[in-house]
């Protein structure tokens, strides 16, 4: 059995770093909190007695070694970053619990044939940059140099930020793993939702993840006086961007899983008596199906463009990024099944919204994912809460599938 009183400790000791006077945990991708958090799970990996370094786009890596040397690595893995004002468990539980399941293995002197590695992956949030995933995408071989553009709100870039803590942008290629080196990844993560609460089960097995589709709408109309323009000779860039956002709404509850979030919106020049000049909003458009959410796309784009047409707005749409849905492997998900039945946890399966790191390793290795329940489905928030309970039972179920995957039986 797993440690379930060391990783809660472990979770709470964490959740101290980052911490708001508003509320919440930030810990952004390459900043001062980031580093004390890899610093203390450093400390835990070694305590698991895991040797540990960090690749080359700043993957944090315990590793514990199999009987075969030549054999595929089984990899666990989650994050450390955080939103702004983000929870506690979202990303550490699976960290966390990746490390707890190597040291209940060393510690009761559990061999197995394939060696075992826990990743901490570098900004699986994308809050920073607006470009998530970089660690994951950087084991996967999908990260260049050339897309480490992006820049933060103090317009500082990727490539920028990773230099400043000591990482070289030109060896990222160094990171990504060999075809045929991994057999295996798995995720345990809190659920996000309500799905597993609203049947009283403490965990999940996660059929696949839904691929966001971020954009960035540019609507610009002309500015003017408030009191001075009338309303039918008005080209209000906010007005129409208000149309496109209900379209959103619309467009995405036609579907049984899409959801589309309007999530940042600016108005410029921004005064309380100008008609605006210029909106620009993000669309986070999100399907574990990616036909059905390229239609969602299509839709709202044309009735954009026609609500931007009648308006007399000229409308421009940026890519942001485009991620495919992954799959989850039906093996690992017997493996995830086994270990639940062996514990007595009655489960369900259930696609998972939220994106993931394993998004990015699915043409690396086959993927899989267990979720913990999440009290309220809150997260992003200082509210989300995953019971000790909960937590434990999880890991216990990553503890069972790791090692029935690592077994080379």
């Amino acid at each position: 059995m797993i440690n379930a009183d060391r990783l809660w400790d472990r979770l709470m000791q964490l959740s101290s770093i980052g911490t708001q006077e508003v509320g919440g945990i930030t810990r952004l991708s390459f900043s001062p909190e980031e580093r004390a958090a890899k610093d203390l799970v450093t400390g835990f990996m070694k305590e698991a007695g895991l040797s540990v370094r960090e690749d080359e786009v700043g993957n944090l890596i315990g590793r514990k070694e199999g009987t075969n040397p030549n054999a595929p690595v089984v990899l666990i893995g989650s994050h450390l970053d955080s939103v702004p004002s983000g929870g506690n468990f979202d990303g550490p539980l699976g960290v966390l619990s990746g490390v707890e399941a190597l040291q209940t293995m060393n510690e009761h002197g559990v061999e197995t044939e394939h060696p075992i590695e826990v990743i901490a992956f570098t900004d699986e949030e994308g809050t920073r940059f607006g470009y998530g995933m970089i660690g994951s995408r950087g084991i996967a071989g999908l990260l260049k140099e050339d897309e480490l553009v992006s820049r933060d709100e103090a317009g500082i870039s990727i490539a920028e930020a990773m230099a400043n803590v000591g990482l070289d942008p030109a060896q990222i290629s160094k990171a990504a793993r060999e075809p045929g080196s991994v057999k295996a990844y798995v995720e345990l993560h809190i659920e996000q939702g309500k799905v597993l609460e609203s049947r009283d089960l403490s965990v999940g097995i996660v059929s696949g993840v839904a691929g966001p589709l971020w954009l960035k709408f540019i609507l610009e109309g002309e500015a003017g006086h408030a009191g001075a323009t009338p309303m039918n000779m008005r080209k209000d860039p906010l007005a129409a961007a208000a149309e496109v956002m209900l379209v959103i709404e619309r467009q995405a509850a036609r579907q049984e899983i899409s959801v589309g979030t309007v999530g940042k919106l600016q108005v410029f020049p921004g005064g309380v008596n100008i008609i605006p000049g210029r909106v620009e909003f993000t669309l986070d458009l999100r399907d574990v199906d990616i036909q059905v959410r390229d239609q969602v796309e299509q839709a709202i784009m044309a009735e954009a463009e026609a609500i931007c047409a009648k308006r007399g707005v000229k409308l421009q749409v940026e890519l942001l990024q485009r991620i495919n849905p992954a799959v989850c492997s039906e093996e690992i998900r017997a493996a995830i099944q086994a270990a639940c039945a062996a514990e007595g946890l009655e489960t369900i399966t259930l696609p998972s919204g939220a994106g993931h790191d394993c998004m990015q390793l699915t043409e690396l290795c086959p993927v899989g994912m267990i979720f913990a329940r999440s009290k309220d489905g809150i997260s992003h928030n200082p509210a989300e809460y995953t019971s000790k309970e909960d937590c434990g039972n999880g890991a216990q179920v990553l503890y069972r599938t790791v090692l029935s995957m690592a077994s080379g039986k």
